[in-house]
């Protein structure tokens, strides 16, 4: 993305009183951010404030100077909903973000993510399921996104740092404002294993409302979402509907019917949520989610002939774990099928699909029309 285009979309993020659902309206009328910024004036039915309209009219890149700055660190993208790249998932649901901050490596958020929420006060049962489901679930090859917030959210978030695999952090807060501060080494440790994203304009205080929206997106980049441990009436609850809405599998922990903390869970199990006792549990029930989504992002890589995806040379490569080297190990530079690789390596396809992403997206492997695989 151009730095023209950077700033454009900065300059509508900024504009007073114009808001997510204006930015939506101004794209719907104009088509681009191109176009948008090439009006000098603006149809009164899209009810944009007299402010926000001088705003744009007289935008300078020195009002957006913090912001541009930023983003000329190492480490430090702007994804916008117009970009290629925008992850296919998140795309997907009925309101996406118009933009994200990303800190760390925009590319984990292609890769096959579940959401895992949870009581902000669980029970200690309910941080060893945390730990225990995470960490093996990143050992797998999946991403485990949450909201960095105390609890369930960091736990889960630790858990994958801990087995060397990915996560990401969703914050309801400004990107340069982590909250809660008790979590500020948590979210450096997620930028290097990878990425904390935020929609809302640059130093934005947790204000209590943009919580649950950022619920959405939370569950918008996942193939699906864990429930831990929650209350009967808990916002972790919201982040499950909104799974649901988007018609993605919700799968929940039971618990002891006299926890009040399992309640939550017990009552999706109740309305269809999938029962999970274990990490494979959870594998099985993302397995057509995971193919769907390599296919998506194939789409969107065939729109791109001469681009690769950029690499973050700031950040190490992290490791392949011991799945993924066999699972490559098998793979020919001449074609090799999915059933022959499911029956060379006699690991579960739901696991071979979600690695055969990663190493595609990490340039070692070419995915080729019929499932087929090689090496690059």
């Amino acid at each position: 993305m151009s730095q023209q285009n950077k700033a454009s979309w900065l300059h509508l993020l900024n504009a007073p009183g114009l808001g997510f659902a204006g930015i939506k309206r101004l794209l719907d009328a104009y088509g681009s951010i191109e176009h948008i910024f090439q009006q000098k004036s603006f149809s009164p039915e899209l009810k944009i404030p007299t402010k926000a309209v001088t705003h744009l009219i007289a935008a300078s890149d020195d009002d957006i100077r913090t912001e541009l700055d930023w983003l000329n660190k190492p480490g430090n993208h702007l994804l916008t909903l117009d970009d290629p790249l925008f992850p296919p998932q998140l795309k997907q649901i009925s309101d996406p973000p118009m933009l994200l901050f990303v800190k760390g490596d925009p590319n984990t958020l292609l890769l096959p993510q579940l959401a895992v929420v949870g009581s902000r006060n669980a029970s200690q049962g309910g941080l060893n399921n945390a730990q225990a489901f995470c960490f093996d679930l990143a050992k797998k090859g999946l991403v485990i996104t949450s909201g960095l917030a105390a609890g369930v959210d960091a736990t889960s978030h630790q858990a994958a740092l801990d087995a060397n695999g990915q996560t990401v952090a969703v914050m309801g807060t400004g990107i340069n404002a982590i909250y809660p501060k008790s979590n500020q080494n948590l979210a450096k440790s997620i930028t290097q294993q990878g990425a904390v994203v935020s929609e809302f304009p640059f130093n934005t205080p947790p204000n209590a409302y943009n919580f649950p929206r950022r619920n959405r997106i939370i569950a918008g980049l996942s193939l699906g979402t864990l429930v831990v441990e929650a209350a009967q009436k808990s916002g972790t609850l919201i982040t499950a509907r909104l799974s649901m809405e988007n018609n993605r599998p919700v799968m929940a922990i039971p618990g002891s019917i006299h926890n009040p903390l399992a309640k939550g869970c017990h009552h999706l199990i109740k309305q269809g949520a999938k029962l999970v006792e274990s990490a494979q549990d959870i594998m099985e029930e993302l397995t057509p989610s995971i193919e769907m989504l390599t296919d998506q992002l194939q789409a969107s890589f065939d729109q791109l002939p001469d681009t690769t995806l950029e690499k973050d040379t700031t950040t190490p490569n992290i490791e392949l774990s011991e799945t993924q080297q066999h699972i490559f190990n098998q793979i020919d530079f001449n074609p090799t099928s999915f059933d022959a690789i499911v029956e060379r390596t006699k690991l579960s396809s739901s696991n071979i699909a979600s690695d055969l992403l990663i190493l595609e997206l990490s340039g070692l492997v070419e995915k080729l029309p019929g499932a087929k695989y090689q090496k690059l």
